[in-house]
């Protein structure tokens, strides 16, 4: 009985793996497709489109805005969250629950309450379509992804280590760099990690922050599909799936998973 339970639950979980990654499963053979139109399964193979991927200027330009995008918001994310997260974990006041739900508070609304919202702020402040904007709106996404993580790994840090430090004649800012910092390490390497794939992967609120001038890579790809119907963005989607799976196999294998999310 309890064998034939085993059994059924392990091929609910390969079906349920096989539903989620059915999308990439179908994607990876169109982008090897050398037709001009996509065509389940490929008439012909090849790498065309993977190269020229590199070869479409308005991609490329979108690519570097993200890329530079995504580093910027990462660390200020971390600049902001990792203080705000230390100061509600270790500080008991008044109002520091209400404090810690306004932090948190973006999680909760749908990627388009919250566009819509910041567009509305974003005209009065002229911060459409640029930059300054982009970064702005991408930090209200990620500060809380850091803030949530980094109280999480904080509950692992115990108090007293920090204590005994002080008590050894350590100045606070010592303390930090050498005990606290090395132990909210993989706590701070998830947070880095998830921050920039969020601000990189992006595209809801971005469409309602960029412009003409100012383009991010999901925002492009949004605007190409529209237009077009070849297997170009199946091999920038390979590209981004690989790159995304890289970075969390480097999380997994330098701290691994449980540890880096504070488990």
């Amino acid at each position: 009985m309890v064998g034939s339970t085993t059994v059924g639950f392990r091929v609910l979980v390969t079906g349920l793996y096989l539903f989620l990654l059915a999308p990439i499963l179908i994607v990876v053979p169109l982008s090897f497709s050398d037709d001009n139109i996509l065509t389940f399964p490929p008439t012909s193979w090849g790498v065309r489109w993977y190269a020229q991927m590199f070869e479409h200027q308005a991609l490329v330009n979108a690519f570097q805005v993200s890329l530079s995008l995504a580093a910027i918001v990462t660390v200020l994310s971390l600049a902001a969250g990792i203080p705000a997260a230390y100061a509600l974990h270790r500080f008991r006041f008044r109002g520091r629950d209400a404090l810690m739900n306004l932090f948190t508070a973006p999680l909760l609304l749908p990627s388009i309450v919250l566009g819509l919202s910041i567009l509305l702020v974003f005209v009065k402040l002229q911060l459409l379509a640029t930059f300054v904007g982009l970064v702005v709106a991408h930090l209200i996404v990620t500060t809380p992804y850091v803030v949530r993580i980094m109280s999480t790994a904080l509950t692992t840090l115990p108090p007293s280590v920090e204590e005994a430090a002080t008590m050894l004649g350590a100045s606070p800012l010592v303390v930090f760099r050498r005990v606290t910092l090395p132990l909210m390490m993989p706590g701070l390497v998830a947070s880095a990690a998830l921050s920039f794939l969020l601000s990189f992967d992006e595209v809801v609120i971005s469409l309602f922050i960029t412009g003409p001038h100012i383009t991010t890579l999901p925002v492009e790809i949004f605007n190409y599909v529209e237009s077009r119907t070849d297997p170009l963005i199946a091999a920038v989607s390979v590209v981004l799936v690989a790159a995304t799976l890289l970075v969390v196999l480097l999380v997994e294998r330098s701290l691994g998973l449980s540890k880096a999310m504070g488990k």
